[in-house]
């Protein structure tokens, strides 16, 4: 028996991480390569996601709609929580470890000398996964920026950015018009472009343009429309009364439903759906980490908010929510993400900070960040050495009438998941 047959699920992750000296770098040149060798391609419409904030949110609401309508889907989001498994779904399932395993075995006979990161080497594989399952539609979830992300080797049938805000800044640059036109490289010409923002950056309006992309701005192309306690849908050419709030809480996720009907009508014609199957999958869409509410007392909301804008949209579900407690904070952080951006979003809305250590390098220690909260005037802060810690010191603390705000970093949701 061979040592790449002998190896394991585990075996193979780690294999896979260790070809590789850095976790990014930026490019499509070597997995491109690959790519072809492999031969991986779609035969089914495919519709990739980017955008700052809401990509999963967005996907997880395709995804839902289209399985309503009886559609064979696969999606690919990144990271994962807990397993990593759950970077692919088939017909709404985590994909099996032994098939991954068989993916991961094509593509280390395919790369040769190639150098693929971790992200690339499984991209490859996912992609390789979906694309012999023969599927109705594939989802994909850009990783980082657009232009090079390993999932803009493919031309997609329909694009989205849900919207541009500042992070991943050592990659993309530290500007929305710097960011904007890393993102709008996912855009086709002649096929559909759907953007989100409301505000969208020059940058990828000249882009779509230029390469003469079918471009869908929210608010001239299409609009959510909320009255009451329902909302309208307003397309181009279709229009959606009635519609009950998704069934995942917050109050962007109107919007996020209303971008993922962009996607969804702007290929119709290849996947036409009714109105019952958009009912039946905006209330059954779920992505974890997306102001996710735990059952019990004290009630816990988790959120993977870490960045300025998805922390502002944290704070206004915060606010709207009802409570007559206080607020405790469970928060860790990337050193390189603007932790006083997030915290200057929140700040109003915490009364107790319970700050951690996350098991990577380049995250911040809790003394850091305890540092940027007391520079920002707060006092009320511990540390802790792991998200378990901090959410049960907040959760044995916290009154009945008080709730747990658990956000930040992915290693935050599943440190805190993995202890309940």
């Amino acid at each position: 028996m061979t040592q790449q047959a002998s190896r394991s699920f585990a075996d193979w992750l780690a294999y896979i991480e260790s070809l590789h000296p850095q976790n990014i770098e930026m490019g499509l040149g070597r997995i491109a390569q690959v790519q072809q060798r492999l031969g991986i391609r779609f035969d089914c419409p495919l519709i990739t996601v980017g955008g700052t904030n809401g990509k999963g949110s967005t996907c997880a609401m395709l995804e839902a709609m289209l399985r309503a309508a009886g559609y064979r889907t696969g999606l690919y989001t990144s990271p994962h929580f807990h397993h990593f498994s759950e970077r692919a779904r088939i017909d709404g399932a985590p994909v099996a470890e032994d098939a991954l395993v068989r993916q991961f075995e094509a593509v280390e006979a395919a790369r040769g000398d190639t150098q693929l990161t971790f992200f690339e080497f499984t991209t490859l594989a996912i992609l390789g996964l979906l694309a012999e399952a023969r599927l109705d539609a594939v989802i994909l979830e850009v990783g980082l920026g657009g232009r090079l992300d390993a999932v803009n080797i493919f031309d997609a049938d329909v694009a989205v950015v849900t919207n541009v805000d500042i992070d991943h800044v050592d990659f993309l640059g530290g500007t929305r018009e710097a960011i904007g036109y890393e993102k709008a490289c996912i855009y086709r010409g002649g096929r559909p472009a759907v953007c989100g923002d409301s505000n969208p950056p020059q940058t990828l309006l000249q882009h779509a343009q230029a390469i003469g992309a079918d471009l869908r701005l929210v608010g001239r192309d299409f609009r959510a429309e909320p009255h009451g306690s329902g909302w309208d849908y307003i397309g181009r050419a279709m229009r959606l009364d009635a519609l009950e709030p998704p069934g995942m809480p917050g109050a962007c996720q109107i919007h996020n439903a209303s971008v993922a009907l962009a996607a969804l009508e702007a290929v119709h014609e290849r996947l036409p759906i009714t109105m019952r199957a958009v009912r039946t999958g905006l209330a059954q869409a779920f992505m974890p980490g997306r102001f996710q509410i735990l059952p019990g007392k004290p009630v816990a909301v988790l959120d993977v908010a870490h960045n300025p804008h998805a922390a502002a949209v944290l704070a206004a579900n915060l606010e709207a929510m009802v409570c007559t407690g206080d607020t405790w904070a469970v928060f860790g952080a990337m050193q390189d993400k603007d932790i006083d951006g997030v915290i200057a979003a929140m700040k109003t809305r915490v009364q107790h900070w319970c700050v951690t250590d996350l098991p990577l390098p380049r995250a911040a220690t809790a003394g850091q960040i305890a540092d940027r909260l007391r520079a920002a005037g707060i006092v009320d802060i511990r540390c802790f050495a792991s998200p378990a810690e901090a959410f049960a010191f907040a959760f044995g603390s916290a009154g009945e009438n008080d709730r747990i705000a658990a956000f930040g970093s992915f290693w935050v949701v599943a440190g805190v998941t993995a202890a309940k």
